[in-house]
C-alpha cells in the first residue's frame, strides 16, 4: 500500500503542474491525500461511487475516477472541475497512481523475497524461481552489511540508508527488526577488502558519528543461495565487536580472528579451561598495573624493550614484573605458548562477562 505521504507528493506535484486539484479518498470514506479546501463534502458521494459499478462519472462539478491495484478498487481520486481537459488530466493522474501501486507491490515482493532469504526461510528451489520471477540476478557477487540503531522508531533511519542506494536494482535494503537495518549490495570483481570498509563508512557517516550505531559486515558470497551466509557472518560480527572491539563502530567478519572462535564456545567449557589454567583465580583479578603491563606487552609483540619504553619504565622493572607474573600463574608471558594461553583466558574471561549482561 501506498503511504498519505507518497500520495500528498504526487497529487501535489500533479497540481503543480496542471493547476487542477486533487483528491484520494480510500472505500472506506477516509480522505488520504488532498489539494481541496472543502474536500469533506465529496466523502459521501466517494463512498457511493466506490459502490457503484460505473469506473468514472461526474457529482457536483467534480470528476469521480475509481483506481484499481489489478482487479480490486483501492482508492478514489477526484478531479475539480467537470470539462474535458480536467477528464483527461483525472485519467492521467489515475494511471500515475497505478503505476506507484505496481512499483510499491514489486519492492514489497522483493523486500519480503530478500527477508526470508536472510532468514533461511525459502527451499533452494523457491530461491532460484522467485528470484527469477522478481528479475533479480542470482549469480551476482554480493555482500551484506548490518547496521544496529536504537534510536529511530520512525523510519527515518531506514529511509536515510535507503537513500545512498536508491536507483541501484540490485542492492537492496531492509530490516528485520526494529533495530537492525539490512544492506544486500552487489559488489564486483574489481572490490577490495578496502572498498568493502569504504562503504561502511559511508553508511557509518550517515548517523554523523552516534557511537550507539553500529555497523558490521560479511564476506562476499557468489551466488544468491549464499546470502544468508554473508547476513549471519555481519550479525556475529557485531556481536562479536561489542565484547573484542568495543572502540570500533565499524567491524567486519574477516578481522575477528580467534574472536569469532571464542564466541561460538559454550559458557561451561570456558569456565573449566580458565579453572584448569589459574585455578580459583582469574586473570582479570591482577592489579590495574599488572594488567596494563600485561596489555602493553601483548600490544608490542612481546618485545620487552618497546614495551619498557611505552610504559617509561627501566627494563629490568619491566623482566621483574613478568618473573612475579610467572610465578603467580605459572606462565612465562616472555615464551609465546604461554603468551598466547594468557592471551585467550584475557578474551574468554572477557566473552564470559558480556554473556552475563546479555543474559541478564
Amino acid at each position: 500500500m501506498i503511504s498519505n505521504q507518497v500520495l500528498q507528493t504526487t497529487i501535489d506535484g500533479l497540481k503543480n503542474i496542471t493547476r487542477v486539484d486533487f483528491c484520494v479518498i480510500d472505500t472506506e470514506g477516509k480522505v488520504l491525500a488532498n489539494t481541496l479546501s472543502d474536500a469533506e463534502r465529496f466523502i459521501e458521494p466517494a463512498v457511493a461511487f466506490a459502490d457503484s459499478p460505473a469506473d468514472s462519472q461526474v457529482v457536483s462539478g467534480c470528476q469521480f475516477f475509481k483506481v484499481f491495484d489489478e482487479h480490486q478498487m483501492e482508492y478514489v481520486l477526484l478531479a475539480y472541475g467537470d470539462s474535458e481537459d480536467v477528464f483527461m488530466i483525472g485519467k492521467l493522474a489515475v494511471f500515475q497512481i497505478q503505476g506507484l501501486l505496481i512499483a510499491y507491490k514489486e519492492r514489497f515482493d522483493k523486500d519480503n523475497f530478500v527477508k526470508n532469504l536472510l532468514l533461511d526461510n525459502l527451499l533452494l528451489v523457491d530461491i532460484y524461481n522467485r528470484a527469477k520471477k522478481l528479475h533479480i540476478e542470482t549469480e551476482a557477487r554480493r555482500v551484506v552489511y548490518v547496521i544496529e540503531t536504537w534510536h529511530d522508531k520512525d523510519g527515518n533511519d531506514l529511509d536515510r540508508v535507503r537513500g545512498i542506494f536508491e536507483g541501484k536494482s540490485q542492492d537492496f535494503v531492509t530490516e528485520i527488526d526494529e533495530k537492525n537495518i539490512i544492506v544486500v549490495k552487489e559488489v564486483d570483481g574489481a572490490d577490495s577488502p578496502e572498498d568493502l570498509h569504504k562503504t561502511a563508512e559511508v553508511i557509518y557517516g550517515l548517523f554523523r558519528g552516534d557511537k550507539s550505531v553500529h555497523v558490521a559486515y560479511g564476506t562476499v558470497v557468489n551466488e544468491i543461495r549464499e546470502v544468508s551466509r554473508s547476513y549471519k557472518e555481519a550479525h556475529m560480527a557485531l556481536d562479536v565487536g561489542k565484547i573484542f572491539f568495543e572502540d570500533q563502530n565499524i567491524i567486519a567478519y574477516a578481522a575477528l580472528g580467534i574472536g569469532r572462535l571464542i564466541y561460538q564456545l559454550p559458557i561451561p567449557l570456558c569456565k573449566m579451561f580458565i579453572r584448569e589454567i589459574f585455578g580459583s583465580r582469574s586473570p582479570d583479578d591482577f592489579d590495574e598495573e599488572t594488567l596494563t603491563t600485561i596489555n602493553k606487552f601483548f600490544e608490542n609483540s612481546l618485545n620487552v624493550s618497546e614495551t619498557s619504553r611505552q610504559l617509561y619504565i627501566h627494563r629490568n622493572t619491566l623482566v621483574y614484573r613478568l618473573d612475579k607474573l610467572q610465578k603467580s600463574t605459572g606462565l612465562d608471558l616472555r615464551v609465546f605458548e604461554d603468551a598466547i594461553t594468557f592471551k585467550i583466558a584475557l578474551m574468554v574471561v572477557k566473552y564470559m562477562k558480556y554473556m552475563e549482561t546479555v543474559d541478564y
